[in-house]
């Protein structure tokens, strides 16, 4: 089979092999043809950044496809059943879960970047009824991270307004569940054209935070000063200070990104009388993502999926991501 090596970190050391396929499954576990897998911001610093990782590393925390074998005792999936990863193989319900990324695939452990893997059954989920490979492997990362910050986390409820900050996987996702919920949503986003394809989307409002970078007044003034009772905040410490200015008092911001760095200055006196919540979270647990998926069933929404790339131009498809070119999710077919 066919499965890429990230070599200690750095888009140059990335290199496709072919290997023996994955062995038998033993008891608990499945053997998946995996069929798609999706990028993620996470998967780029990994992939980019020398060093990131010790040796050789299989890259990919996103994986769907379709089950080929089930071991003794596996009673939840058949041969066949479309299946997905999830994020935190080891957190399968409850509210703590990890902070760190030592038992992620694609970062602490192997990923899902080639053509079979065997895993214990309990590292998956069932895919929504009827999607695509491409379409349910965006589900492990940027869609479970909008439900847990939006509905997990911050009780979304009709009638509430949802902030979202530019136009990646998490931002669409939380868009689409938010307007499928009821809510309304103001949208940014520094490019005009893609502006327009949110709005096309359902986003009630929308902001080009280049030519308004006080967006966040902007956002206070659509709302009649009251601001949005969610913000899912995908920058970090750029857009940090806009976001708190966008929420209202008592308000939720959902910190799921560091697209502008790692460190910064935050307006805490304002955060504080505003006496909003700031909570960050990274993706979700076992139950989360199943409750996910059921919610994807009823409501009938499916992803935002960008240009597909093959696992072998794994290289190019990172440099697209890299590039800010997308909109929605990348897929990689295998």
């Amino acid at each position: 089979m066919k499965q890429m090596i990230l070599n200690g970190g750095g888009l140059d050391t990335l290199a496709l092999h072919d290997v023996a396929a994955a062995a038998d499954p033993g008891p608990g576990e499945i053997t998946i043809r995996v069929r798609a897998s999706s990028l993620n911001y996470h998967d780029l610093l990994v992939a980019k950044t020398p060093g990131s990782v010790a040796g050789p590393r299989i890259p990919l925390s996103d994986g769907a496809g379709e089950v080929l074998a089930v071991g003794e005792g596996v009673a939840d999936y058949r041969v066949g059943d479309m299946v997905v990863s999830i994020f935190f193989p080891d957190w399968q319900d409850g509210p703590d879960g990890p902070s760190n990324f030592s038992r992620v695939p694609g970062d602490g452990i192997d990923g899902y970047a080639r053509e079979t893997i065997t895993v214990p059954a309990t590292w998956v989920t069932h895919a929504p009824r009827g999607w695509s490979a491409p379409e349910a492997a965006t589900i492990t990362t940027a869609g479970l991270t909008a439900w847990r910050a939006l509905v997990v986390n911050g009780g979304l409820k009709a009638g509430d307004t949802v902030a979202v900050l530019g136009t990646g996987g998490v931002s669409l996702y939380a868009l689409q569940l938010a307007k499928a919920m009821g809510a309304r949503v103001i949208a940014t986003s520094s490019s005009d054209e893609k502006l327009a394809r949110l709005s096309a989307l359902g986003a009630d409002a929308v902001i080009n935070y280049r030519s308004q970078p006080e967006w966040g007044t902007v956002i206070r003034d659509l709302t009649n000063g009251r601001g949005v009772d969610h913000v899912v905040e995908v920058g970090g410490p750029g857009s940090l200070a806009q976001s708190i200015e966008a929420a209202r008092d008592n308000g939720h911001i959902a910190l799921i990104g560091v697209l502008t760095g790692f460190a910064g200055e935050v307006p805490t006196a304002t955060m504080m009388r505003k006496q909003q919540r700031l909570q960050g979270l990274i993706v979700g647990s076992h139950r989360h993502q199943r409750d996910f998926v059921a919610a994807l069933e009823v409501t009938g929404i499916r992803p935002v999926l960008d240009q597909a790339f093959a696992l072998d131009d794994l290289r190019a498809a990172f440099e697209h991501q890299a590039a800010g070119r997308h909109f929605g999710k990348i897929p990689i077919t295998l």
